[in-house]
């Protein structure tokens, strides 16, 4: 999707183990996530540690740029700042309040900071850690959310003398300018809520008014389903205006289904705007009582799979002969069931008829050749 046309440009990474990634301008829509435990010393030796290192590799595979990790204390800087070191994946710090946290992870090859100004502490403690990112070259994304507004702000919010997509660009615009006070122009800004409405309006004012690139979320947006619907919707309606650098979709469940979502719904917003759709494109029909064969098992088996190719492919896999080959004759590679028998079919033509128990096997062989 076409992205907001910021005239500020962000380079994240760059260093020689690192990836870079931008954001702003010309550039794709960068997707990221969260890690969705806490890091421990432990978690980077043995077992553990090429376990995270397997992962991480395979969220990047799937298509995720950036990988964030709340730093709620120095030691957690420690822990990352070595991980930082052993991935080509940028990683990204999150902090809170102690400043001193966000000083340590910059001793390391972190990729970005994500702080909020307002509760990291006084004007010089924020000047510290400006000073700091502005020696090393590393952004700084400032996280507003609905939830920790300013006091005075709520206030007004619940005196309805403001609404909240206002108080949250408000509080954006006070942070910015304790950036532009000390000169600091490597910055972002998210502002989120749990309501479609109330992010949508906030980020459409802010672009108004700043060319400052822009992260999208809805907050807290829910499980699997609400979640990507919820995200999808306001999605939609930001791009569509070309507001937006980077997103997450923000989900109760895995990382990988993060960066899956926020993959198909910019992929869906392409389709819809007629442009061409990179990577690999599942198609599977939700089954009925026609279908001789899985497709809930076997789509779940290999999604994450087909996802991290490097193959621009749309792959089938179809419940049954009725809709198989027929209604997915666009399809670069398709599998359905017939009867005990499982077809494989290329554009529409039969190509292997197998039994069940070969399907996994006769399916990747396939799927190599593309």
């Amino acid at each position: 999707m076409t992205v907001f046309q910021s005239s500020k440009l962000i380079k994240i990474g760059g260093f020689a183990h690192v990836d870079s990634v931008f954001m702003g301008g010309a550039h794709p829509v960068v997707l990221q996530t969260m890690y969705k435990d806490a890091l421990s010393a432990e978690d980077l030796e043995g077992e553990k540690g090429e376990a995270l290192l397997s992962r991480i590799a395979g969220l990047k595979a799937l298509g995720c740029k950036l990988l964030r990790f709340a730093v709620p204390s120095l030691d957690a800087a420690d822990v990352l700042g070595k991980l930082s070191s052993m991935v080509s994946m940028p990683l990204v710090a999150d902090i809170h309040f102690d400043y001193k946290i966000a000083l340590r992870c910059l001793d390391y090859p972190i990729a970005k900071i994500r702080i909020n100004p307002g509760n990291i502490g006084s004007s010089d403690r924020v000047e510290q850690v400006v000073s700091k990112a502005a020696s090393k070259n590393i952004p700084i994304r400032i996280g507003v959310n609905a939830g920790s507004l300013p006091q005075d702000l709520r206030n007004l919010v619940d005196e309805k003398k403001m609404s909240r997509a206002e108080a949250l660009v408000t509080t954006a615009e006070r942070e910015l300018a304790v950036f532009e006070e000390f000169n600091f122009q490597n910055v972002l800004v998210s502002m989120k809520s749990s309501s479609i409405k109330e992010t949508v309006e906030a980020n459409e004012i802010l672009s108004g008014r700043s060319d400052v690139p822009l992260h999208l979320g809805i907050t807290e947006a829910g499980p699997l389903i609400s979640g990507v619907v919820r995200s999808a919707i306001a999605f939609h309606a930001l791009l569509r205006q070309g507001i937006g650098a980077t997103l997450r979709v923000s989900l109760s469940d895995t990382m990988e289904n993060e960066v899956i979502a926020g993959r198909e719904i910019l992929g869906a917003l392409a389709e819809s705007s007629g442009e061409k759709i990179n990577g690999v494109n599942i198609i599977s029909c939700p089954r009925c009582g026609r279908a001789g064969f899985d497709t809930h098992g076997f789509t779940e088996k290999w999604k994450d799979y087909l996802y991290k190719l490097d193959k621009n492919i749309t792959v089938a896999i179809m419940g049954c002969p009725v809709n198989g080959p027929g209604e997915s004759k666009h399809a670069d590679l398709g599998i359905t069931g017939a009867g005990e028998k499982v077809l494989i079919f290329k554009h529409g033509e039969i190509i292997r008829t197998i039994n069940k128990e070969d399907a996994d096997a006769a399916f990747k062989e396939e799927v190599a050749k593309l």
